[in-house]
């Protein structure tokens, strides 16, 4: 990515707290969900965000997109503050910035046929008769992958992937600029999650698309993105092009959560520890580094200071006062993955191979 391409989405210090609710009960503490946060987007790249959950990386895609206010701060797209606008050209906005959303089952409305769920962006934007509209669903439905005459079904026939490709359908109904995915294939079984990610690849390519991807899965990340932001506790703590982070993670987080191997159980998706200790609450943020209260290299000024998100050269970033320290001695390298990260990983190549041949 050249540094004299201008960005085509830039957030400024964009913060969101989420104030204390009272009941008759109880009264909830604020949350600082995201704290100060800026990051630039490119024109046909895709920028990954990944973090455990409670992050705040869901609410930050969310504020990129204009379907949260913030707090403070701004965004910017294509010169204009997406901050400042007001509902009716925000809502026009709406039509270049995108969003796939994570649960395939809910995000559909079941009372609608597919062809209305596809339609609905066309007609809120464009002043299409009801025969053009149709004619664009069945086309967009063919570009995804699936058959044109199932428009005229209802979500409940189809299964978690098509439904997640009438998502995407859905999504690139009004020729959007930039597709933000928010965690768009974790609900979905590995061999699934291939197809979709191959589906993605190949629209990112046909449409010019610019895309983020809010993942928990580092298997996707690496497979999607060409840049990679961590988050902590609201803040990105460490950004670089996504090969070169799992390479040689600067930060000590970053090398936990690639550490870290994503596992299936019987109740659902967990993850394996990421160091001694808890994820702190947003709502009880550490003083100093935000990390230190988990990382096995925390000294004095860790705890006291808060370290900035600095530039290190090579199109990477990181927030740790010790990380050229620790790269000096070693601490911090390339860490082994997981027997588990390693198995989904290969399954996740295979059908990446499979389903690319046979497209």
């Amino acid at each position: 990515m050249s540094n004299s391409t201008p960005p085509l989405l830039e957030a400024l210090s964009l913060t969101k707290r989420f104030n204390a609710a009272k009941t008759l009960l109880r009264t909830t503490s604020g949350v600082l969900a995201v704290d100060r946060v800026s990051l630039s987007v490119y024109p046909g790249e895709t920028l990954a965000i990944v973090g455990e959950s409670g992050s705040g990386k869901s609410t930050l895609g969310r504020l990129l997109l204009g379907l949260l206010p913030a707090s403070e701060g701004e965004v910017w797209y294509q010169g204009r503050n997406i901050c400042a606008l007001k509902k009716k050209p925000l809502n026009q906005l709406r039509r270049e910035l995108q969003i796939i959303f994570q649960d395939p089952f809910s995000s559909l409305n079941p009372r609608m046929t597919v062809g209305e769920i596809i339609g609905e962006p066309i007609w809120l934007h464009e002043n299409v008769g009801q025969e053009e509209r149709r004619q664009r669903v069945r086309e967009l439905l063919k570009t995804v992958g699936l058959p044109a005459v199932f428009d005229d079904r209802y979500p409940h026939e189809f299964s978690g992937g098509q439904r997640q490709r009438i998502g995407i359908a859905r999504a690139l109904a009004c020729g959007p600029k930039l597709l933000l995915g928010d965690e768009p294939v974790s609900a979905l079984d590995v061999s699934v999650q291939a197809q979709v990610i191959n589906l993605l690849a190949k629209l990112k390519q046909q449409f010019g698309l610019t895309m983020i991807i809010v993942a928990h899965g580092l298997a996707v990340v690496r497979h999607m993105s060409d840049r990679t932001a961590v988050m902590y506790l609201g803040q990105i703590i460490e950004s670089a092009p996504t090969g070169a982070l799992f390479d040689s993670p600067l930060h000590p987080y970053t090398r936990a959560l690639i550490r870290s191997a994503p596992r299936l159980t019987p109740g659902g998706r967990r993850d394996l520890p990421i160091e001694a200790g808890e994820l702190p609450g947003p709502g009880s943020v550490p003083q100093g580094c935000r990390y230190h209260t988990r990382c096995p290299y925390a000294r004095d000024v860790c705890r006291s200071w808060e370290p900035v998100l600095t530039p290190v050269g090579e199109g990477r970033q990181v927030s740790c006062h010790r990380w050229r320290e620790l790269q000096h001695e070693g601490s911090i390298v390339a860490p082994p993955l997981s027997e588990a990260f390693l198995r989904r990983h290969r399954l996740f190549e295979r059908q990446i191979s499979i389903n690319s041949s046979q497209s």
